[in-house]
Parts: structure tokens; sequence; C-alpha cells
């Protein structure tokens, strides 16, 4: 039986018809055939044998309920909360656990993103996509609600060459097998049942009402992270007193003692990329201490003025960080480390966090002789920004001969 007529016609029609027409098409074609029409339909037009019987079927007997319908009422893939009844509630349970806090809530320390959501649903043996997700939380009434951040500050002529200069130096340190750390501070955070900055997913028009005043028996907290470039790896000191110079090279020897040292056993130089702060007399003084206590040579590359956010460690470790803590109240220590360390992005970064209790004196005047003092060597580039801090020679005991 001869079908290329068939094919050739249902090829053209095929774009111009709907599910229903194309079914009712291909039983027509059938239906002129006579016997073996169904399988030779099927064959040239690639339509189920079932769909061109069904189509025969209301050929011989018109539904006019249909009208302009495709489907009967009810046809079609059932929604994915019909076909799992406890999904809904099981999403919602995620986003807002009855107890805020509560140890067994299984985003207890990570974020409320529609990925990570997806993700504790499927582990709880539902089918889902974020896309489902982000469309049921949108039926449910939640959004994400975030501030507005103001624009950075004017442009250097040099910023670009700047950028171009710290990314040769990362890749020849890298090359070398020398570490590269990106370090920065977080802006310091008030411990209390305090409304929190940030975007979560709460009701439409029903937020979540905390206290708007301080309590300054709690104090703050100043999260100074470091970032292991190389490595993805993130290391966080949270202290409880001044964000000093001095508790910023602390966190960097706290950082080299725990997680450095280890991983670089025969290191020579540290690559410090930061953002601004060349200016500040105590952060020299503090890295040649650490250079002289490790004997490593202090590299450090700033970054241009109005470009904070292009920081590696911002980009890779701190925005996650604000992710995974939008919108929750501080309300301790232990949570603030718990919040930091849970972080977990799909970029495969580890964080170790560690409370530090030292207190950080402010006010420490640095004199001209003590800064002459430090073995610094600027770079012939921007030596303002781009500077190296050698280790002194130890000091040796006299031999008497």
């Amino acid at each position: 039986m001869d079908t290329t007529a068939i094919k050739e016609r249902f090829v053209r029609l095929k774009p111009l018809l709907n599910e229903r027409q194309r079914r009712l098409a291909a039983a027509a074609e059938a239906q002129s055939l006579g016997r073996g029409g169904i399988s030779a339909v099927a064959d040239a037009t690639g339509v189920a044998r079932k769909t061109i019987a069904r189509g025969l079927q209301e050929l011989a007997t018109p539904d006019a309920s249909l009208g302009q319908r495709i489907r009967r009422s009810g046809g079609g893939r059932k929604r994915a909360v019909v076909k799992d009844p406890t999904l809904l509630a099981d999403l919602e349970r995620l986003v807002e656990p009855v107890n805020r806090g509560d140890p067994e809530a299984p985003l207890r320390w990570t974020s409320k993103s529609v990925r990570k959501l997806a993700d504790e649903l499927l582990r709880q043996g539902h089918q889902v996509s974020h896309n489902l997700v982000a469309s049921l939380l949108k039926e449910l009434g939640y959004r994400l609600q975030a501030n507005r951040k103001t624009g950075e500050g004017s442009t250097h002529p040099d910023r670009d060459a700047q950028f171009e200069y710290i990314q040769a130096e990362v890749k020849a340190f890298q090359a070398a097998g020398q570490p590269v750390i990106s370090v920065d501070t977080k802006k310091q955070e008030r411990v209390s049942d305090f409304k929190h900055n940030g975007r979560e997913l709460q009701p439409e028009g029903d937020p979540e009402v905390l206290h708007d005043f301080v309590l300054p028996e709690l104090g703050k907290v100043a999260p100074y992270g470091v970032y292991d470039v190389t490595h993805n790896l993130g290391w966080v000191n949270v202290g409880i007193d001044q964000d000093t110079a001095a508790f910023a090279v602390a966190s960097i020897r706290r950082w080299w003692e725990c997680m450095g040292q280890p991983r670089y056993a025969d290191a020579q130089r540290l690559l410090i990329t930061a953002e601004g702060g060349a200016h500040v007399r105590l952060w020299k003084i503090e890295l040649q201490k650490l250079a002289d206590e490790t004997g490593l040579a202090m590299s450090v590359c700033h970054l241009p003025p109005g470009t904070s956010k292009w920081n590696k460690i911002e980009q890779r470790l701190c925005s996650f960080i604000r992710q995974n803590w939008r919108g929750q109240p501080l309300i301790s220590h232990a949570v603030i480390v718990n919040w930091i360390a849970a972080t977990t992005p799909k970029t495969g970064l580890n964080v170790e966090c560690v409370l530090d209790t030292q207190a950080d004196p402010t006010g420490i005047v640095v004199s001209d002789e003590e800064l002459a003092q430090v073995t610094l060597q600027r770079a012939d580039f921007h030596g303002e920004w781009n500077y190296t801090i050698l280790p002194r020679p130890k000091p040796t005991d006299t031999v008497i001969l």
C-alpha cells in the first residue's frame, strides 16, 4: 500500500494542527484506506495505532460536549501536587519550620534557595525540580525580597591594569605551588533577636516580627574571612571585639596555623589579595610580625578603589554566607558560627569557622621609626598597592671562640 501521498499531506498539515486535529486527520486517512489503514497511516505519519483507533471512534460517535476543547475535562498529565499530596505540606515545613532554630529542621543551617529546597525534597522522596519549587512557592504567596545596594565609588584610571597585575601574580604563585588567599572582613553584625537585612521566603504580607533595638550586653561580631583561591577553601574568624588591622592579621595567622601550613608545608611566600587599606600602618607592622614568625615573604596586592565587590572572597565566600543567613536573627555566637560553617554552595566550597574571643584594642599609634623597621619592597607598578614584606633575619646567638 503506497502511503507516500499521506505522508506528504501530514507533514504539511502537522504544524497547523493541534493534538485533537492531528488525531482526527490520521483517523480520516485510515478510514479512507479501509482494511489495514490504521497500520499504514501509523507507519506514514508516526501517530500511534491506539491514537488513530481513538480518532476513528470519535469520528464514528462525535462528542458535541467537547466543543473547542482539545481533550475531555480531566485529561492530560496531572499536576505534581495532585500525584504527590504531601508535597506542598513538606515544602511549607522546609520554608518555615514550626520552631525556628529547631535542631531537627532539615534546613536549619542552609540557604532556603529554590535549588536547595528542591534537593531536600528529593531526599525526602518527592520528584521535583527547582523550577517546580519556584512555581509552588509563588502559588503559596512567597516572595524573595532584598535591599538595594548603592553604587560603587569612582573609577581609577589604572583599575583594569591593576586587575591584570593581580591576575598575573596569582597565576605565578599558583604555578610555583605557593599559597594565594583573598581576605576581607564582613561588616559587623549585632548579636540579638534583631531584624537582619537580607532576603527570606516569607508568606506575602506576613513578615516575621523581630526586635528593632540593640541589646548592648550581646555586643557585635566581626567575621573576617580568608579564602584559599587555589583549593576553594574558606576560613572565617569571628571576632567579638573591634575590627582592626591587628585582628585582620591575627585572622590570617590563625588560618595559616590551622589550614594553610598543613596544606602548604613547603611554602616560602604568601600572596594576599585584599581591598584598600595600604595606608594603614598597623597592617604593615602586623604583617611584618607574621612574616618573622612564619618565615614567609608576605606579598600583598590591594584591589583598586571602588572595586570591593570584585574581591575573590566576596564572590566565592561572603556572598554565599549572606545567602545562607539572609533574614535570620543572629541570636548568639554559636548560631553565627554554625550559619557560616554550614555555607555549602554547589561550587564545592568548604568553610571552617572559629570564634575569636581575644581583645583587639583600638587607637594604636605606629611611629615613623616603627614603620621604618618594616622590610617592605614596593613593586614597580603602583607600589602603594603592590608590595612584599620580607621576614627579618632572626638574631643568632653569639659564639665565643
